[in-house]
């Protein structure tokens, strides 16, 4: 399904459907201690009832699961959603194709309702009521995200300069470490009790690091096939001259917990 708002990539569309399989493949990347610090705040736990909002390819309920919370996941795109299943084989995980925008739980239905990559898709002044109602008492809002820093890393900064090259007007460059940005009509109904923002770094090799690349929103999600093939071509002749086999990309990765007020 294709997307298109004017204020990412400048309304240029994109589709995350175009590129489930590379994102199935190659976006499963979280470190183990992201995942810990989630645990470390006693949400998505064992007792505990979860949403996964724009979950994507099941990445955060798949690695979270073995800690008991019984999760459901929705996703705009049928694409993501049958990767999801696939690879959530023999999980209790319930998989529904949604937009959050017209997602419709039970009141008091969720502990924790969680949003990893995806929160600055949302039309919040839709979703946070239908957040706050859908939690429980005292439930929580948790956004994750994580990026790699193009200014201190310079193969990451080398291969964003080659996607702002076929994809200009990709709004997902020049990442620096900052608190993620909540917006204000989350004030009255919830409380940041909890936000941070620390550094690691994630292990690639050739064939990963490009494939990581292409399934972003500048090139997998947006690109004609022939446009993606070229720009393909031009990152691994990149990396065989900048990087060795195997090596680590600076990342940074940001939590922000919300309390239901």
């Amino acid at each position: 399904m294709k997307i298109t708002d004017r204020d990412i990539d400048n309304g240029k569309p994109f589709d995350w459907g175009k590129t489930s399989l590379d994102y199935a493949k190659f976006r499963d990347i979280y470190p183990k201690e992201f995942y810990q610090k989630i645990v470390d705040r006693k949400l998505c736990i064992d007792g505990q009832s979860i949403l996964d909002v724009g979950t994507g390819t099941g990445v955060l309920p798949r690695n979270m699961y073995q800690y008991g919370a019984k999760w459901r996941a929705t996703d705009i795109s049928g694409n993501q959603i049958e990767q999801a299943k696939i690879l959530s084989k023999d999980m209790d995980i319930d998989y529904c194709v949604v937009p959050t925008e017209d997602i419709s739980f039970s009141d008091n239905s969720f502990d924790v309702i969680t949003a990893c990559q995806c929160f600055w898709y949302f039309n919040h002044e839709i979703v946070m009521p239908k957040f706050y109602r859908m939690l429980k008492k005292e439930g929580k809002i948790l956004v994750l995200y994580m990026a790699w820093l193009p200014f201190e890393d310079k193969i990451a900064g080398a291969s964003e300069k080659l996607v702002l090259k076929y994809s200009p007007n990709w709004s997902g460059a020049g990442e620096t470490i900052h608190q993620i940005d909540i917006p204000d009509c989350y004030k009255e109904n919830f409380e940041l009790v909890h936000h941070e923002e620390f550094t690691v770094r994630i292990p690639f090799t050739h064939e990963s690091w490009n494939g990581r690349m292409k399934a972003c929103r500048g090139i997998g999600a947006s690109l004609t096939e022939k446009e993606i093939s070229m720009w393909e071509q031009e990152h691994r002749t990149l990396l065989e001259h900048i990087a060795p086999n195997e090596f680590d990309i600076l990342h940074y990765g940001a939590i922000a917990e919300l309390k239901k007020r």
